[in-house]
């Protein structure tokens, strides 16, 4: 028995299902503004998105560590997990394509300023993929977590620059130019880089496979991409998006722009 008289399985006891996962938190968070049915189906997707976005920036900056470690093994367990996370937010889609336009446009007035564009944790996904853009901050408050997130993100060396860094580990010459670059600007496409990863490909190893699996994350970020401008156009087609945001036209701008150039750069000379 403790102090207070409680042994420590009647501790462990008290802890329930519902209380470790703080289910009276997360079953009251949606809070439709309006009595439409579909209301809450568009709340509890989106919430979903934030979680898996969460649990992307978890799992991506674990990755970042563990590449500068050298550790084959477990940058391609993580990578799996974080392509598997990639296909579920690709198949919610299709769940939110089950609302029609017409039932969307009955609550949309209700969401007033709000928009997907403010998914701090989506921009600060984006910059640890690599993007440099302060735009992308731009419009939150100064001195606020979410702007200082991101804005962190961007000074911090990217996934890319840590797959670099591994290839050291491994054995390769990565350029000096390119490993000592600013990482707080965009990176640019090397040719002597691509040289140092036609042969990795070359050899075929534990590195080349971290390689492709970096390219599959790539192309699965772009498949979502592409699912959410095709789903936001058949909602709303080129109306201006909530918030002011540009709707399609914005999205569509964001479709084949590689997070890794390189890696694509050199898909012709395999």
């Amino acid at each position: 028995m403790t102090e207070t008289g409680t042994s420590p399985a009647d501790t462990a006891a008290a802890l329930t299902y519902t209380s470790y996962l703080a289910l009276d938190e997360v079953l009251t968070a949606q809070r439709p503004r309006s009595d439409e049915h579909d209301e809450l189906l568009f709340i509890v997707i989106h919430q979903v998105y934030e979680l898996w976005f969460k649990q992307l920036l978890h799992e991506l900056i674990h990755l970042q560590a563990v590449l500068l470690k050298g550790d084959t093994a477990h940058a391609t367990r993580v990578l799996r997990r974080v392509l598997t996370i990639l296909k579920v937010i690709v198949a919610q889609i299709d769940v939110l394509e089950t609302m029609t336009p017409r039932q969307f446009t009955s609550f949309r007035a209700r969401l007033d300023a709000s928009s997907g564009f403010q998914s701090a944790q989506f921009r600060e996904l984006e910059a640890v993929l690599g993007r440099r853009d302060r735009r992308a901050f731009a419009h939150y408050p100064e001195g606020g977590e979410q702007r200082a997130r991101i804005s962190d993100a961007m000074s911090r060396p990217s996934l890319f620059d840590s797959f670099l860094a591994y290839l050291v580990k491994h054995g390769y010459t990565v350029p000096s130019d390119v490993l000592d670059r600013d990482v707080s600007l965009p990176a640019e496409p090397s040719p002597e880089l691509q040289r140092v990863l036609l042969a990795v490909y070359a050899d075929d190893g534990g590195p080349s496979t971290v390689a492709e699996y970096l390219v599959d994350l790539d192309e699965g970020l772009q498949e979502w991409r592409y699912r959410h401008v095709k789903m936001v156009e058949r909602t709303i087609g080129t109306k201006q998006g909530t918030g002011g945001s540009a709707g399609a036209a914005y999205l569509r701008g964001t479709l084949f722009d590689p997070a890794f150039p390189d890696l694509w750069a050199v898909r012709s000379e395999l």
